[in-house]
């Protein structure tokens, strides 16, 4: 049997080259750090994938290291398109051949219209850059190239009925962002359920939850809060997680009733009822 191995994210790429580098030049973390002028903390973080040095940083590394620009120049092909903790996620999505999404409060940013998503973001900031805000919808739409094609991975879906409910953007908006989920799950683009009010206390109130599987590597889960997320892939944490997401959705409606109350809530949008 393969031996299962946790995916590695660029980042973590990186930081395993940029340790093996200064392995080889026989280096410590403490003195790479006082060459790039930083924390031997900082550079434990770099090596680990957890950060990525700033240009300037990358450019010290490679000075000290004699790699010729070899950092810098990766450095310029990880420039983060999410915020620093998702960025890993991002990229596991695209390795996954199994997604199991939960939604708390929002539609998953997998399944955002751009017009749901933009309104998502102008409510995360008091004094929005409509170019600021511009990027963060191209990247995030952009993240559902993975749905297309054969080779897309399995995506679940497991929606409170809050989600539908809770106006973001306009009525139109909704109603759009609704009937677009709706028309993936008719077509069999996406497995679809809804956690009705009704349900009353359940294993996922506490937080949104991914679950994702792969092909040749262990099973991942990740949890999000405000600025903050947490990729777990100790086993028996991901366990746990997936064993919350069964029983949510033994509580759900079925798929049939789910996509029933999804295009009547949809439609109660497109008419202005609340």
């Amino acid at each position: 049997m393969m031996e299962q191995r946790v995916p590695r994210s660029p980042r973590e790429k990186y930081g395993e080259e940029l340790k093996l580098r200064r392995i080889a030049a026989g280096m410590t973390q403490e003195a790479l750090a006082q060459r790039v002028v930083c924390s031997p903390t900082l550079i434990s973080h770099f090596e680990a994938g957890r950060r990525l040095p700033s240009p300037s940083d990358a450019q010290r590394i490679d000075q000290a290291l004699g790699t010729d620009g070899f950092f810098a120049r990766w450095l310029e092909d990880l420039d983060a398109k999410f915020a620093q903790f998702f960025a890993a996620v991002a990229e596991l999505e695209k390795q996954a051949v199994e997604i199991r999404q939960w939604g708390l409060t929002l539609v998953p940013g997998l399944l955002q219209t751009e017009a749901y998503a933009r309104a998502v973001f102008c409510s995360y900031h008091p004094n929005y850059r409509t170019d600021e805000i511009d990027r963060r919808v191209v990247n995030r739409v952009e993240r559902a190239q993975i749905l297309e094609g054969a080779s897309g991975p399995v995506l679940w879906t497991l929606l409170d009925e809050a989600v539908l409910r809770r106006h973001v953007g306009g009525a139109s908006e909704m109603a759009g962002q609704l009937n677009k989920i709706a028309a993936m799950a008719e077509a069999g683009r996406l497995r679809l359920h809804v956690l009705p009010f009704g349900a009353g206390a359940h294993a996922l109130m506490e937080s949104p939850l991914t679950l994702m599987s792969f092909e040749d590597a262990a099973p991942i889960a990740y949890v999000e809060g405000l600025n903050t997320g947490n990729l777990m892939d100790n086993p028996a944490l991901v366990s746990k997680c997936q064993a919350a997401y069964d029983l949510a959705l033994s509580d759900a409606l079925s798929q049939r009733d789910s996509l029933a109350l999804v295009r009547a809530v949809a439609e109660e949008h497109e008419h202005g009822q609340q």
